[in-house]
C-alpha cells in the first residue's frame, strides 16, 4: 500500500478523456430491486464477464475489506423567489460556520448581496450574501431557524441535471446505509446495496468498514481546463476513522464502493490524518496507497470521477466503457455499476 504521490510530467488533455456517451445509455430511473443493477465484472480474468450487483458475494473473500461512504445527502435543493417574484435556486453546499452556508445560487448575477429570497408561500426563506468566488455564495437563514432546518423544510434531494424524467423518490437517491448528513450528491455506487447483499458480502468473508467522504463541488463540477493538471479540486471534508486505516493495512484487497470512497482513504492516507479538509485530486500518474478494487458507476465524459478511473485502471478504461455501451448497460447515477482492479502502471507505461 505505500507509495508517494508524484506526478508525472506528460500532459493530459480533457479531450484523452472523452467518449460518446449516448442520451439513451443515461438512466433515467433506478432498477428494482437495488441489487438487480447489472455489475461488468472486471477483475475475475483478462476478458469482462457480465454479472448483476447480486453476484458479487462470489467475487468476495476472506481477506477482503470492503468500505463504503456511508453519507446521507441533503435536501440541499431549494427552490425560491425574490419578492419582485423572479426565482431563485439555492443549492446549498456546506456550512461555513454555525450562521452561514457555502451555496449555488441561480442566477447569481441578478441576486445583488443582501437579498431576502422567500418561500412559496411568500415568507422569508434565505437572505443571500456575498460572492465567494467560482459562483458560490454565503447565505443566512433570517430567523433563528438554521439554514440545515430551512432545507429540510423546503429543499427537495437535489437529483443530477441529466436526469430528467421527473423522478422524485428521494429516499431511492440515498444508500440503505447512509448515517450523518453531510453531501449534496449522492455516492451511487452505494446505491446498488440492499441490507442482504451486505449480509451476504460478510458471509463470503469480508469485512464491511465505513467512511465519510461529504459530497460536494469537488466531485460533481466540470473539469473546465484543457490541461488536466491545472484543474483546481474544491474541498471536501473527510473522515476516515483510525481503524478503518488498521483494517486496510491488514486487508487481502482493499475493495472501495464508489470513487467517494477512494477519495476518502486515499485522502487520509495522502495526508495522514484521519479526518480534515481535502483537495486531493486523483488523475493518471497518482500512486494508490490504500485500494486495490474500485466497484463504480460509469462516469460522464471529461469529468473529474472518469480521471480517477483512468488514474486506478489505466487505459483499460475504455475498453469496459466501450463493452459496457455495446451491452447496453445503463449509465451515470441510476445506472449499472463496473469493478475493477488497480493497474499499476504509470503514465508512462512503467511500473509504478
Amino acid at each position: 500500500m505505500g507509495g508517494g504521490n508524484a506526478r508525472l510530467t506528460t500532459m493530459l488533455h480533457i479531450d484523452d478523456f472523452d467518449y460518446v456517451l449516448p442520451d439513451a445509455s443515461i438512466a433515467q430511473t433506478p432498477v428494482e430491486p437495488r441489487d438487480a443493477s447489472r455489475l461488468l465484472d472486471g477483475v475475475t480474468g483478462s476478458a469482462a464477464l457480465h454479472r448483476h450487483m447480486r453476484d458479487l458475494p462470489d467475487l468476495l473473500g476472506p481477506g477482503d475489506v470492503i468500505v463504503v461512504n456511508d453519507t446521507r445527502v441533503i435536501p440541499a435543493r431549494l427552490a425560491l423567489r425574490k419578492t419582485t417574484g423572479g426565482a431563485v435556486e439555492v443549492m446549498l453546499l456546506d456550512p461555513i460556520d454555525d450562521i452561514s452556508w457555502r451555496a449555488l445560487v441561480r442566477p447569481s448575477r441578478r441576486v445583488p448581496p443582501g437579498t431576502v429570497v422567500l418561500d412559496s408561500a411568500g415568507a422569508e426563506a434565505i437572505c443571500v450574501d456575498d460572492d465567494l468566488g467560482d459562483g458560490v455564495r454565503s447565505v443566512r437563514s433570517v430567523t433563528d431557524e438554521a439554514v440545515i432546518d430551512v432545507a429540510h423544510r423546503l429543499g427537495q434531494v437535489p437529483l443530477p441535471p441529466y436526469i430528467t424524467s421527473g423522478y422524485d423518490d428521494d429516499d431511492r437517491y440515498q444508500t440503505v446505509y447512509a448515517r450523518n448528513e453531510r453531501s449534496v450528491a449522492a455516492p451511487t455506487a452505494g446505491l446498488h446495496f440492499t441490507p442482504e447483499l451486505m449480509q451476504r458480502c460478510e458471509e463470503a468473508g469480508a469485512e464491511i468498514q465505513r467512511v465519510e467522504l461529504a459530497v460536494g463541488l469537488g466531485t460533481f463540477r466540470p473539469i473546465m481546463v484543457d490541461n488536466i493538471d491545472d484543474h483546481e479540486m474544491h474541498a471536501e471534508q473527510f473522515h476516515v476513522p483510525a481503524e478503518v486505516l488498521y483494517a486496510c493495512a491488514a486487508a487481502k484487497r482493499v475493495i472501495a464502493i464508489g470513487t467517494t470512497s477512494v477519495r476518502a482513504l486515499e485522502s487520509a492516507a495522502t495526508l495522514g490524518a484521519t479526518e480534515g479538509s481535502t483537495e486531493l485530486f486523483i488523475s493518471p500518474g497518482y500512486e494508490f496507497k490504500v485500494v486495490d478494487v474500485l466497484l463504480t458507476n460509469f462516469h460522464q465524459p471529461k469529468s473529474s470521477l472518469l480521471v480517477m478511473l483512468s488514474a486506478f485502471a489505466g487505459e483499460r478504461w475504455r475498453d469496459l466503457y466501450a463493452e459496457a455501451l455495446a451491452e447496453n448497460y445503463r449509465f451515470l447515477s441510476f445506472g449499472d455499476a463496473m469493478i475493477v482492479s488497480r493497474d499499476n502502471r504509470s503514465r508512462d507505461g512503467g511500473e509504478g
